[in-house]
C-alpha cells in the first residue's frame, strides 16, 4: 500500500496526523506492506526566517482573533499532541520559513532517510522549539543521520531540490488541496486532516478489502475521499 502525505513542518496537525496513522497501522489486525512518500507543502510561502512575534500573535494577525483566544487554541492543539505521545511547547516555538528544510528533505529521501529526517524536523520544531531554517539546526539532524554534511551545505547554500518541492506543491493544487495533512492512499484514496486513529484503522480495512477485491474502480483519476477533519489551512 503506498500512502502519499502533503504536510508541512510548521504544522501542528500534520505531526499530530502521522503519529495517529502509524499507531492504526501498528494497530491494524494484519501486517501491512507500506510505502510512505512525503510530499512538501507550504502554508505561508512568504513567512520570514526568523521573526520576533510569538506563534499567538502570528495566528491571532492571521484569523483575526485576539491573542488570548490564539493561545486557547494552541493549548488545544498541545492537549491533542499530549494523546499520541508528544509534547508540543507553543510558547517558544519559532515561526520560520520551511522551504529550505523541504529541499534537504528530498536529499534525505535519495539517502533513503526521509521518515528519520522528516521525523526529527518535527520534533525540533514543536518541541525543542529550533529554527528550522536555521543552516545549523538542518546540519544538526542530518548529523544525526550520519548524512554527508558537505553536501547538506551544498544544497542549503543552491536551489538544489528546489524543483522537486516545487512539483509536489503544484500536484497538490491540481489536486485541490487547499489544507494540510492530506493523505492518499494507492493514488485513489483521500484522508484531508488529523482523523482519529479509528477512522484511519477504518480506511485502511476498506482500502484493503477494495483493493484485494475483483471490482475496477470506474474513475481512477478521482481521488475518493472519505472524511475531512483538523488539518492547516492556507
Amino acid at each position: 500500500m503506498e500512502i502519499e502525505i502533503w504536510s508541512d513542518f510548521s504544522c501542528p496537525f500534520c505531526y499530530i496526523g502521522k503519529m495517529r496513522l502509524e499507531k492504526a497501522v501498528e494497530r491494524y489486525p494484519k501486517k501491512l506492506d507500506i510505502l510512505i512518500k512525503y510530499k512538501s507543502f507550504q502554508l505561508d510561502p512568504e513567512a520570514p526566517k526568523t521573526t520576533d512575534k510569538s506563534i499567538h500573535e502570528i495566528l491571532a494577525k492571521k484569523y483575526n482573533m485576539t491573542v488570548e483566544r490564539a493561545k486557547q487554541m494552541n493549548q488545544q492543539l498541545v492537549d491533542q499532541a499530549k494523546g499520541v505521545g508528544l509534547h508540543f511547547h507553543m510558547d517558544t516555538l519559532q515561526a520560520t520559513n520551511t522551504f529550505t528544510a523541504h529541499r534537504v528533505t528530498k536529499f534525505a529521501h535519495a539517502e533513503g532517510k526521509e521518515e528519520q529526517f522528516v521525523n526529527n524536523m518535527f520534533q525540533h520544531y514543536f518541541t525543542h522549539s529550533s529554527n528550522l531554517s536555521d543552516p545549523e539546526i538542518l546540519l544538526q539532524v542530518c548529523k544525526e543521520l550520519s548524512l554527508d554534511l558537505e553536501k547538506v551545505k551544498q544544497i542549503i547554500e543552491s536551489s538544489q531540490f528546489e524543483q522537486d518541492v516545487l512539483e509536489d506543491i503544484e500536484e497538490a493544487k491540481n489536486l485541490g488541496i487547499t489544507g494540510v495533512p492530506f493523505f492518499v492512499f494507492n493514488q485513489k484514496y483521500a484522508i484531508s486532516g488529523a482523523q482519529p486513529v479509528e477512522t484511519f484503522m477504518q480506511a485502511l480495512e476498506r482500502i484493503t478489502e477494495e483493493e484485494n477485491s475483483n471490482q475496477k474502480d470506474l474513475t481512477p483519476n478521482k481521488k475518493r475521499s472519505f472524511c475531512e477533519g483538523d488539518q492547516c489551512k492556507f
